[in-house]
């Protein structure tokens, strides 16, 4: 097995790597199989393979990972001020933090975290000047932590709460009724419901929701997920009783999620196969016992996401014929429903819309910082809502006739502060601000534009404590996402903030593959565009580079999910831009991706293996298959994070990942993993977790960066 020589400061108030001392650290063996397959000619060796074992099951695999874990503990234990780093950590996080409310029947509902609570618990504010109540206290649901709200919906009339219940960090939910009056959980229970939402119907009879076939025995955390089905549950009875309400089982890898439009008149269900915003809808004519679901929109064409309903006359944003999103009418009882626009695209990228008494309250990203504008219901412009500064909005749920609506602002230096929104005034006023430890005007945020290797101009946030001297350059921590129309923006994050505190920059790169600019920075970023990603991701490192901003001694990458991909991806192509590296829960095999529970909808972004053009573009980045080693090769140190019960990017890409990286020739610093227990993709991971994994990450890149002000 390969050695490696790591140099650990054991004392002192440095977090550089000073060559006080050295310890040999003896990654555990792997062992190596025979796996070779021929694909389109090629044969792609996978060593690994057996690594791919769900842990709960298979004995070697959770021998190799707590032999993985343990090597990897006794490393960061050695780090300096990492404990420093966790009581820090500790005392940042320790604030009250609440949701945007909603309302239903005159009642709020909405979560509060005290500050260091595992989990947030739900409260019910019976009017305006009532005193808040707790309706559900999740942290009482498991011992360590880890079972979690997976979220909820109350009845219109606000008498009852149909909550899902998350454990252990997995993508599936139990669903259960709370009687709000009482605070009494009912006997329903719902089982096998993934990726669904929850929608009453107007009369508070029962709700709508999706839900699998449940998986055999074993299976539930790594096949595929298909046919999933749209049922109405009825209150008080059991699920086996529930009503199959929409399915298609000559099209199994469909998924298909309903919501009744405001007034319970109409069914909508969207329908997608993948990732992509494009999507098939029908409805069905709730008021109409008779009437039977029929098709809106056909051909997963476009996005369409609704808005809110008057009558028969539905509103939506959509991007048909607009990449940047417009809102549009159909009226559903129409013989041929004909689309008409009442807010054309503009130059920002629509994120949301809803509608607030009299009003349609939209959302933009406009350079992916938020924007709100104000117009009448038929489309007439009514103004823009001042907001605090660069940063980013969220809620505005609301109903027609109802002018009180809530959101949230938050940016990097600035916690969420939830604000109420009188339609009838267009004015704002501060519902609940959270009291801090720390003062968020320490702080610049700073967005710059640079140049990608193609020429394409990309936005960043730079973000540090004001007065930090530059000029030899800071530890930087650079993050992007880059995938998935998901955009990236001004927000708040304790772990963020305690890595500026200790003297290091953040910045976040709104590269393309995400929605930052509609359809086609999604496009520019994915299938074959892919490569834009990698290369607008090192731009951004080589840009704070050039500027003095860092160097490559002290530049280190972050990413999750899609982003560990691409962590994993441009340290293969430019493993000396950086100092340290941390791909979180990443896909890292892209030619076996879609075999495993939701990998199959990624193909809208990276292609379809099974296809020679987009298994050979696969190939040419996918961090497994890329890992490449020899004399003056040097990888920066990493840190692989993931999960045992990640049931949506399945743990064996990053522990085939890892094992590949401790096998390859690829320079002296560390290349380790570490595995949490009892914890998924990321939703619902308990607070003590969080700090616990954030002292570690810090840690590790404050020593291989040179941090020196812990």
């Amino acid at each position: 097995m390969r050695k490696l020589t790591a140099r650990i400061l054991a004392a002192g108030l440095s977090l550089s790597p000073l060559p006080l001392w050295a310890q040999d650290i003896a990654y555990p063996p792997t062992e190596r199989g025979p796996v070779s397959e021929t694909q389109f000619g090629v044969a792609v060796a996978d060593p690994y393979r057996w690594l791919e074992n769900d842990v709960r099951g298979d004995a070697a695999v959770k021998a190799w990972v707590d032999a993985q874990n343990r090597v990897t503990q006794a490393y960061l234990a050695t780090l300096p001020k990492r404990d420093a780093i966790k009581a820090r950590l500790t005392e940042l996080w320790n604030f009250e933090r609440f949701s945007t409310p909603s309302k239903h029947g005159g009642r709020y509902f909405f979560t509060r975290n005290s500050g260091l609570q595992n989990q947030s618990p739900v409260y019910v504010q019976d009017g305006p000047d009532a005193a808040p109540r707790m309706l559900i206290d999740p942290n009482i649901w498991a011992k360590d932590g880890a079972t979690a709200l997976g979220g909820s919906a109350v009845s219109d009339d606000g008498r009852l709460m149909a909550y899902a219940i998350q454990d252990g960090g997995s993508d599936w939910r139990t669903v259960k009724l709370l009687d709000v009056d009482s605070g009494r959980t009912l006997g329903d229970e719902i089982k096998w419901v993934k990726f669904s939402g929850l929608s009453w119907a107007g009369d508070g009879s029962g709700f709508y929701y999706s839900r699998f076939p449940e998986p055999k025995g074993g299976a539930e955390f790594q096949s595929l997920n298909t046919n999933q089905a749209v049922y109405f549950h009825r209150v008080g009875t059991p699920q086996s009783a529930d009503a199959l309400v929409y399915s298609t089982p000559d099209r199994p890898a469909l998924n298909h999620r309903a919501e009744v439009s405001e007034g319970g008149r109409w069914l909508v269900i969207t329908s997608s196969q993948g990732t992509d915003d494009r999507y098939e809808m029908v409805v069905k004519d709730l008021s109409d016992p008779a009437a039977r679901p029929r098709v809106l929109f056909a051909g997963l064409q476009h996005s369409w996401t609704l808005v809110g309903a008057n009558g028969s006359v539905l509103t939506f944003v959509t991007d048909k014929d607009a990449p940047r999103y417009r809102i549009v009418t159909v009226d559903a009882a129409a013989a041929k429903p004909v689309v008409r626009e009442i807010v054309a695209e503009a130059r920002g990228t629509v994120d949301a819309a809803s509608i607030v008494g009299d009003e349609l309250i939209v959302t933009y990203l406009e350079d992916a910082k938020s924007a709100v504008r104000r117009f009448a219901t038929d489309g007439r412009p009514k103004g823009e809502l001042t907001l605090p500064g660069i940063g980013s909005v969220s809620g505005f749920s609301g109903k027609p006739g109802d002018p009180e609506s809530f959101y949230s602002f938050s940016s990097f230096n600035v916690p969420a502060t939830v604000y109420r929104y009188d339609a009838s005034t267009g004015r704002s006023s501060v519902f609940k601000a959270p009291k801090l430890p720390f003062d968020g005007g320490d702080y610049q945020v700073e967005q710059r534009f640079y140049a990608s290797k193609d020429g394409t101009k990309v936005p960043m946030f730079v973000v540090h404590k004001k007065g930090l001297d530059l000029s030899k350059g800071a530890p930087t921590l650079l993050y992007a996402y880059g995938g998935f129309n998901a955009s990236m923006t001004p927000g708040f994050s304790v772990p963020r903030l305690d890595w500026m505190e200790m003297g290091g920059v953040f910045v976040l790169a709104n590269i393309r593959g995400g929605g930052e600019y509609g359809k086609a920075w999604h496009d520019g970023g994915r299938l074959l565009n892919k490569q834009n990603v990698f290369d607008d991701f090192i731009a951004a490192g080589e840009y704070l580079i050039a500027q003095g901003i860092t160097t490559k001694a002290k530049l280190a990458v972050q990413g999750g999910s899609n982003g560990g991909l691409l962590v994993g991806a441009v340290v293969n192509q430019r493993p000396d831009l950086f100092a340290a590296a941390l791909p979180a829960v990443g896909v890292m095999d892209m030619l076996r991706y879609n075999r495993f529970t939701a990998g199959r909808y990624w193909v809208d972004d990276y292609g379809d293996p099974a296809k020679e053009a987009d298994f050979a573009n696969l190939r040419r980045y996918s961090p497994y298959h890329n890992i490449a080693g020899g004399p003056g090769r040097a990888y920066p140190a990493i840190l692989a994070t993931t999960a045992d019960t990640d049931d949506r990017v399945v743990p064996g890409h990053s522990f085939k990942y890892a094992a590949a990286l401790q096998a390859a020739d690829i320079g002296d610093k560390p290349h380790l993993i570490r595995i949490e227990t009892r914890a998924g993709h990321g939703s619902g991971k308990p607070t003590d977790k969080q700090i616990e994994e954030t002292a570690d990450l810090w840690a590790f890149i404050g020593y291989h960066t040179g941090l020196t002000h812990p």
